[in-house]
């Protein structure tokens, strides 16, 4: 895990950048960066590669008499996730959803849920998950599959949703041509996150 060497202690927000791509320094990434150089200098961030990260597949160990053990890597994970007040997953569309890495990811936070004493659900909720993902397709429609993954989730642990930054590529910095996605990315982490609903939700608060 990375911390970024400009942060300043003290301010308001902390985000948490988890790159989930099989490729590095791929167009995810490079989309997900220019969003961050947006942000203001004293913001802090933590960048953090799945693909490399020595993490296991998730067992669901919930109503199993021992405890599941731990490993450093989830631990480092965990405490990074609770220490940010903003949590940009960066996965590029594969088959129209997340990809694995971020999936398993998201999978450990159903273990994080069962900790006693952790509070997870308490303690994200408030906070604001983000996404940004590259596809090759360029009808972002096709994506509707991962923007409810991320929607239902953060609607879940109650938890605003910034949205998804959408851009276009697939060769190797193929997303930088993207000038749409460039101009949105420029303003992508300034604009309201409000809180997620499940539609069901959205629908009894519009009666």
């Amino acid at each position: 895990m990375t911390p970024d060497t400009g942060a300043q202690p003290g301010t308001d927000r902390s985000f948490l950048f988890l790159l989930g791509s099989s490729r590095p320094e791929g167009n995810t990434e490079i989309l997900a960066r220019a969003a961050a150089e947006q942000l203001p200098a004293g913001v802090p961030q933590r960048w953090v590669d799945l693909s490399r990260l020595p993490l296991p597949d998730f067992q669901d160990g919930r109503h199993e008499t021992e405890g599941w053990p731990v490993g450093e890597a989830e631990e480092e994970l965990r405490q990074a996730t609770l220490e940010a007040t903003d949590i940009v997953l960066a996965s590029p569309l594969y088959w129209y959803t997340l990809s694995a890495h971020t999936k398993r990811y998201l999978d450990y936070w159903s273990g994080w849920l069962a900790v006693p004493g952790l509070d997870f659900k308490e303690r994200m909720a408030g906070r604001t998950l983000w996404g940004v993902t590259v596809m090759a397709h360029e009808e972002e429609v096709v994506a509707d599959g991962l923007v409810t993954t991320l929607t239902h989730t953060a609607a879940y642990m109650r938890m605003r949703f910034g949205g998804l930054l959408f851009g276009n590529g697939s060769r190797p910095g193929q997303v930088r041509d993207d000038e749409r996605a460039t101009v949105r990315a420029k303003t992508f982490f300034q604009q309201e996150a409000p809180l997620a609903y499940f539609p069901y939700e959205e629908q009894a608060r519009a009666r």
